[in-house]
């Protein structure tokens, strides 16, 4: 059983997931939804699952000896490293929560200025106040 292609998903967010692996075997047969996952003790891959109504997740597709996973484990990282070092890093857009927040910071500063007297406002310019 041959490994014929790998595509992964990058995931830019604050967790543990780095990414979403679809991998294909033989030309002929794929399992999608493997997870790239950065663990306490480096990175690994994770089956597909689903969740089960205690909270526990099972596998739904996964290798049964260690041969093959360590074979699936390899390409898969391989791919993901190698796309990291092609691809620049681009910093995850702020949510809107975030600049909402910001727009208001920008605001209370703007009131104060507006309302500051001339005083106030060149020890800011200074960097005294």
């Amino acid at each position: 059983m041959e490994i014929t292609d790998v595509r992964l998903r990058k995931i830019e967010t604050e967790g543990k997931l780095r990414a979403y692996v679809s991998i294909t075997f033989d030309d002929s047969f794929v399992v999608h939804d493997l997870r790239v996952i950065d663990g306490n003790k480096g990175m690994f891959v994770a089956m597909p699952s689903k969740r089960l109504p205690n909270g526990d997740h099972k596998d739904i597709a996964h290798p049964i000896n260690t041969e093959i996973r360590e074979k699936i484990q390899n390409a898969v990282l391989d791919v993901y490293h190698r796309e990291l070092e092609e691809t620049p890093q681009v910093k995850a857009e702020p949510k809107v929560e975030e600049e909402v927040e910001e727009s208001k910071e920008e605001e209370k500063e703007k009131v104060v200025e507006e309302t500051a007297t001339e005083e106030e406002v060149e020890k800011k310019e200074e960097g005294l106040f």
